[in-house]
C-alpha cells in the first residue's frame, strides 16, 4: 500500500462527499417527485369526488325545482277550480234565510187566495136564494 498524501486524502474525501451529496440529493429529488405525484393523484381524486357531488346536488336541486313547479301548477289549478266553484255556488245553493223568505211569500199569497175564495164562497152563500 502506498501512503497517501494529505492533499490526495482531502481530494478523495471531497470526491466521496460530493458523490454522497449527489446520491442524497437524487434520492431526495426522487422522494419529492413521488410525494408530488401522490399529492397530484389525491387532488385529482378529490376533484372527481367534488365534481360527482356537484352533479348529484345539481340533479337534486333540479328535481326539487321541477316538483315545486308541478306543485305551483297544481295550486293554480286548485285555485281556478275553487273560483269556478264560487261562481257556480249561487246558482246551485240557496241560503236558508232566502228560502224561508221565498216560502213565506208563497204561503202569504196562498193565504190571500184562500181568503178570496172564502169571501167568494160566503158572498155566494148569502146571495143564493
Amino acid at each position: 500500500m502506498m501512503p497517501m498524501e494529505f492533499g490526495e486524502l482531502i481530494g478523495w474525501a471531497i470526491s466521496l462527499l460530493s458523490i454522497f451529496t449527489t446520491v442524497v440529493f437524487g434520492l431526495v429529488k426522487l422522494l419529492l417527485a413521488q410525494f408530488e405525484k401522490r399529492l397530484g393523484e389525491r387532488f385529482a381524486a378529490q376533484d372527481e369526488a367534488r365534481k360527482a357531488a356537484t352533479k348529484h346536488w345539481e340533479e337534486s336541486f333540479a328535481k326539487v325545482l321541477d316538483r315545486q313547479e308541478k306543485d305551483a301548477q297544481a295550486l293554480a289549478q286548485l285555485e281556478r277550480s275553487f273560483l269556478k266553484f264560487q261562481a257556480e255556488l249561487p246558482v246551485n245553493y240557496v241560503r236558508r234565510e232566502d228560502w224561508v223568505r221565498g216560502q213565506s211569500v208563497i204561503e202569504a199569497k196562498l193565504d190571500g187566495l184562500a181568503l178570496k175564495f172564502e169571501n167568494i164562497l160566503l158572498k155566494g152563500a148569502r146571495n143564493e136564494p
